[in-house]
């Protein structure tokens, strides 16, 4: 498939849209003859009682004819907060997916255009609407999106001249309890809109905990379907591993269930094997749990005037971490040349004294007598006000958005108890070059009689590494570059130390090579035959996903078969 680097360097307006004719090799764009009518789109609009949007894009205020100062200073001051993407029904949180189209941050006279931003999206309340949209899409040759709240690093959300189902507003929650031969217990039955902070919050008031991500704006379909790691982790496994039941719309319109003992193959594809590409997923039923209080922590340590003995504390903390993990917490932590800020510990059942006197006294100890200065502190609370202190406030919490181009890379425990100097080494380099990085450790471990399309390499895991590059729209063609060097010059340098393992979906690399075996592994061809099943047509296409080297996107966004 081509790169999307091409995508970048193309004049805004030969994406807003292209007179040339579609081939049936091709998806239809706007300006095409095959392209729908302004009463056939009028027409599909009844058939979904009205919930068809047409983009109007988001940054429209900052650009003329329809330039409004006010409105553009109010979105510009909100542009890095992910509520204004997630309420969107076409904006992207990933910058460069949206190529600058209709950028709020450049030259008020530069021409606004849909450009790489979906043309319609169909804002569902219930299955029936997403099962017409998918036969919409069908009969009419269009590229289909699925986009939740549009957290994703891959622009898996948004493409030209696409037809969005946006799930964002399928916010159903239920507890129900489950039985079968897996698990028996309570459960959450949640929407496909449903995102990280409303499960919190709904849990909680019946006493349960669900797994979630660190970020509490994150849709909980995209984050399970693409594996989803989380501060309970170590003591439940990944998102993909909470995984009871599916409620989905196919490719053929069909509304049905995939779960362990019906549809079972979907069901094991959709457990980990990457969101918006074999199905589209209306709710999910998810292991609950019943939580005690959390030991929780944070520490800082800066830098200072003093670079080596910095990164020697760096070193001791990755060489004591797998002795930290065995003590059973989760531990998240954020890496730079100035410094080194575990937020949080996470320790299921337990308390902030133990992990002062347990988790953390071995590091803490030498930091003291290595007469360097951090601040530390430790909390004893209930789950949910251990993630509202550290993750939140509730609920949007502190990550923002559009703020980094990202690689990662998943780091065996072996790499630390064994070559933790080449490590290391690595990881100064990377930070030397202004890199941030951060490590979501714990352990990754299944259920006993799971079976999910996990990346295996998750499952000998000491943590899910990220790395970094500042975002800057105005300068554009820095950030193409920065991208090459996550590619060609960063990524080469986790992948040397750590050969054999894999990256997690969810936080990678877009141009990522031989991508097939570094997201996917030894899944890949079960994956394969599972989406040529199921989506025999390959109407459901994302970036890097299973199948999707069946299509080209050339540099006008027009997607047209690979062969």
């Amino acid at each position: 498939m081509k790169s999307l680097f091409s995508l970048a360097l193309l004049p805004l307006a030969a994406i807003a849209g292209s007179t040339s004719n579609a081939t049936s090799k091709c998806r239809c764009l706007p300006g095409d003859a095959c392209w729908p009518s302004t009463t056939t789109w009028g027409q599909f609009n009844k058939t979904v009682n009205g919930a068809l949007i047409k983009t109007v894009p988001i940054g429209s205020p900052c650009h003329d004819p329809t330039y409004d100062a006010e409105a553009c200073a109010a979105l510009q001051d909100a542009w890095k907060l992910p509520q204004t993407h997630y309420q969107s029904s076409h904006s992207v949180m990933q910058a460069y997916f949206a190529n600058q189209s209709c950028d709020p941050f450049l030259a008020e006279s530069r021409p606004c255009t849909i450009g790489n931003y979906v043309d319609y999206a169909v804002k569902v309340s219930n299955a029936q609407q997403v099962a017409a949209a998918v036969r919409f899409a069908n009969d009419h040759n269009i590229r289909l999106v699925v986009r939740n709240t549009a957290h994703d690093y891959f622009g898996r959300s948004t493409g030209a001249g696409a037809l969005a189902i946006w799930t964002h507003h399928l916010k159903s929650t239920e507890v129900v309890q489950w039985a079968d031969k897996l698990y028996n217990g309570p459960a959450l039955k949640l929407g496909a809109g449903v995102q990280g902070s409303d499960a919190i919050e709904f849990a909680s008031t019946h006493g349960l905990t669900g797994v979630s991500g660190e970020c509490p704006t994150v849709g909980l379909a995209g984050f399970t379907l693409g594996g989803g790691h989380s501060p309970l982790s170590t003591s439940y496994g990944l998102g993909a591993d909470q995984t009871l039941e599916f409620e989905v719309v196919t490719a053929a319109g069909r509304i049905m269930r995939a779960s362990a003992t019906e549809n079972s193959d979907l069901y094991w594809a959709l457990s980990g094997g990457g969101a918006g590409n074999f199905a589209v997923v209306t709710s999910m039923t998810v292991r609950a749990h019943v939580t005690g209080k959390i030991g929780g922590a944070t520490l800082a340590l800066a830098a200072g005037t003093d670079t080596e003995a910095f990164y020697t504390a760096v070193t001791k903390f990755h060489e004591l971490l797998p002795a930290m993990i065995d003590h059973g917490p989760t531990v998240v932590y954020l890496l730079t040349g100035a410094v080194l800020s575990i937020k949080p510990v996470t320790l299921v059942n337990s308390t902030g004294e133990y992990v002062r006197d347990t988790v953390l006294a071995p590091f803490t100890d030498y930091l003291t007598k290595a007469g360097l200065k951090y601040t530390v502190s430790y909390t004893t609370l209930s789950f949910h006000d251990h993630y509202e202190l550290y993750n939140g406030p509730l609920p949007y919490g502190h990550i923002e958005a559009s703020q980094f181009q990202y690689g990662g890379r998943l780091i065996p425990r072996s790499v630390l108890e064994n070559d933790n100097a080449s490590f290391n080494k690595a990881i100064r380099n990377l930070t030397s070059s202004g890199l941030v990085l951060a490590g979501s450790s714990g352990t990754f471990k299944s259920y006993p009689g799971v079976s999910n399309a996990v990346h295996p390499a998750w499952r000998k895991a000491i943590m899910s590494m990220q790395m970094g590059t500042l975002w800057d729209p105005k300068r554009w063609d820095d950030m193409l570059a920065d991208q090459k060097k996550i590619t060609n010059v960063y990524m080469p340098q986790l992948i040397a130390v750590t050969p054999g393992s894999g990256t997690y979906m969810n936080e990678a690399d877009f141009n990522q090579p031989n991508w097939q075996e570094v997201f996917y592994s030894t899944n890949w061809n079960r994956l394969l035959s599972i989406k040529r099943k199921w989506d025999p047509k390959s109407l459901f296409y994302v970036l890097k996903g299973v199948g999707s080297e069946d299509w080209s996107v050339a540099a006008d966004g027009r997607m047209c078969r690979a062969y």
